[in-house]
């Protein structure tokens, strides 16, 4: 399970350092991709396999399905992390998430999120604000 909020930076190659204890979860091999709110998904390799077979399900016969697979897998890439703990993340996914010196990296129970620190600040004052709100839309789910 990952958690936690990390503070980081992107140096000028599009490199960028595993925070250390997302890294032991993570192991020397991860997948990334476009993820939502303009952010980047980070899986490891089993639950980036149990994705896969979850995808393979949605109808092909759905516009919505195959448009999101299409943006979801044309952007996926398997990182490597070096000695440094530091991975290479390619020109595109730093430019649709919008990364360029600071970002921020999150632990969300199953996946990273990696985030431009700007746009996470603001999606998280947008949210803090609803916090109450939008766990009360949840209390369905027995949270």
């Amino acid at each position: 399970m990952f958690m936690g909020e990390y503070n980081n930076k992107l140096d000028t190659k599009g490199r960028m350092i595993v925070p250390s204890k997302l890294r032991e979860s993570l192991t020397d091999q991860f997948v990334i991709t476009r993820g939502l709110d303009k952010c980047l998904f980070g899986y490891t390799l089993d639950e980036w396999s149990r994705i896969e077979e979850k995808m393979k399900s949605l109808p092909l016969t759905k516009r919505d399905a195959r448009k999101f697979m299409r943006m979801f897998f044309s952007g996926a890439v398997t990182v490597d992390v070096d000695k440094q703990g530091r991975i290479n993340i390619p020109q595109n996914l730093c430019q649709y998430a919008g990364l360029d010196k600071e970002c921020t990296v999150i632990g969300v129970s199953s996946r990273i999120e990696i985030w431009n620190t700007e746009e996470w600040n603001t999606f998280y004052q947008d949210s803090e604000e609803n916090f109450e709100d939008i766990a009360e839309d949840l209390i369905d789910f027995d949270l």
